[in-house]
């Protein structure tokens, strides 16, 4: 996408998203666009701060801190990581970052605690859980998340947030709900029993924003229909 398309595809995506809110009965701030710029230079993170955007979402950590230093100037960016990750690129993932949502298993959670500079507010962390039970999927399965939610939510350094999910595709408005709703069912059992904020679902991408609306989303994850296809 060039530089004079962003300004229509963000606005666009802004209306999409508020009239999928008004449509789930939800106030217009309900809901918070993150625009996942993985895979897409800074001038174009650059370009969408220019329009007000500040919520970013990378996957990859090396393109991501590449992007970050060359941006380093715009310092109200919250960056969140969406993507796998893996124990031994903790470190600068906890330093660099105000929120991760791919958190799948306590050991990678221990080591964000442990790698959180002090002089830095706690990491807002999702759990990510993998609501159509696929077995070549991440995420914890929905049966071993409140054990793991339960250790999360102890640990220094570390503001468990809520849950994320990246459901199988699915053609039809109520196929694409049944998982969220999954995910939004799975959030309200954990707020009885955990003392945490737990005010977060990361659900929604491009192809079902108005079916993650419906079921509750509070951070929804669209790419390509901000920045074009990469």
């Amino acid at each position: 996408m060039t530089n004079d398309a962003l300004p229509d595809s963000l606005a666009s995506v802004r209306q999409r998203l508020a009239r999928a809110l008004a449509s789930a009965g939800r106030p217009p701030n309900d809901a918070c666009l993150l625009a996942v710029s993985k895979t897409q230079p800074a001038a174009a993170i650059r370009h969408a701060h220019r329009l007000n955007q500040r919520h970013f979402g990378e996957s990859y950590l090396q393109e991501a801190m590449d992007k970050q230093a060359e941006l380093d100037d715009l310092d109200d960016i919250v960056w969140h990581f969406i993507g796998p990750l893996q124990s031994n690129k903790t470190r600068a993932v906890a330093e660099r970052f105000s929120w991760v949502h791919s958190v799948d298993r306590l050991k990678v959670a221990r080591r964000l605690s442990q790698q959180r500079p002090d002089a830095l507010p706690p990491l807002n962390i999702c759990l990510q859980v993998n609501v159509s039970h696929e077995a070549s999927k991440s995420g914890v399965m929905p049966e071993a998340l409140g054990e793991l939610a339960r250790a999360v939510a102890e640990l220094p350094g570390l503001s468990l947030r809520g849950l994320m999910a990246i459901p199988a595709p699915a053609e039809t408005f109520d196929a694409q709900r049944k998982p969220l709703a999954e995910l939004r069912t799975c959030l309200h059992d954990l707020k009885k029993t955990l003392d945490a904020p737990l005010d977060t679902l990361s659900m929604g991408m491009s192809g079902d924003l108005e079916a993650a609306i419906a079921e509750g989303a509070t951070l929804v994850r669209l790419g390509t229909a901000v920045f074009g296809t990469r």
